[in-house]
């Protein structure tokens, strides 16, 4: 089904990736956190604070951020998903998920609807060639209205940073142990810190944190199942999107009736 694979390309590609984010969910006792946040001002204090206490604080700055631009590949099953996608606080988002070999969408929101915009490949792909009305039915247009089918509530996830980031820490996954850490480095030209766990899919995860201003996640990077690597540049900058021309949209709902009937 369309529905179930768009959904699950958008889960894998950002809600598993938050989920590894966090890199565990070890909450400290309130003086704990205001002690690790003044020894963090104004830059991280990686001498003094512990992986733990540098992973809570990247958890919480991204937490705190008013945007992101998420850019990287995930691995689920035998596919590698590609994500370039920025959201923010308001709703808002523009951005690609891709298969290799399978196309890509195009994933919009406006702050108020949630678009999709499937391409050629990527139908023909999830249809198995087995519904070519479906194809030309979507061929260059926008769906519009998937959010509001119960399939598809991820995507409103996928659109919304406030509540994307209320999932980093609430999978199995991202329960992590044995949390050390790293050695400082550079993602993107600016200067990090890295922390690495294990988590209970057997995998090791590497946090890349900033070091100077706020100490906001840089890149993630991830082995064993679901494995792959993300950057999160742009943060905090502003994000512009517009709803497509209404000529340009088909409803969700009307595209799953047609099909049905075709």
């Amino acid at each position: 089904m369309l529905s179930k694979r768009l959904a699950s390309t958008t889960a894998i590609g950002l809600l598993l990736v938050a989920g590894a984010t966090a890199c565990g969910d070890n909450d400290k006792p309130a003086a704990d956190k205001a002690a690790a946040g003044k020894a963090a001002a104004p830059g991280l204090d990686t001498e003094k604070l512990t992986a733990e206490e540098i992973q809570k604080q990247a958890k919480e700055a991204l937490a705190g951020a008013t945007s992101v631009k998420v850019v990287g590949t995930v691995e689920q099953d035998a596919d590698r998903i590609s994500v370039d996608l920025a959201v923010d606080t308001k709703g808002q988002c523009k951005g690609t998920l891709s298969l290799p070999g399978a196309g890509k969408f195009e994933l919009l929101g406006d702050g108020k609807q949630v678009y999709l915009k499937p391409d050629t490949a990527f139908l023909n792909s999830v249809t198995e060639g087995k519904n070519p009305q479906a194809v030309e039915l979507l061929k260059g247009r926008w769906i519009g209205g998937a959010q509001d089918d119960p399939d598809m509530k991820e995507i409103t996830t996928a659109c919304n940073l406030k509540e994307l980031t209320k999932t980093f820490g609430s999978g199995d996954e991202s329960k992590a142990t044995n949390i050390t850490k790293g050695s400082a480095g550079t993602v993107n030209g600016a200067k990090t810190f890295s922390v690495k766990s294990n988590n209970s899919a057997g995998g090791e995860v590497t946090l890349h944190v900033a070091t100077e201003g706020k100490p906001y996640p840089l890149r993630i990077e991830k082995t064993g199942k679901g494995g792959g690597q993300m950057d999160f540049t742009d943060i905090d900058k502003a994000l512009t999107v517009q709803a497509p021309p209404a000529d340009q949209v088909i409803d969700y709902s009307l595209f799953k009736d047609k099909v049905r009937t075709a």
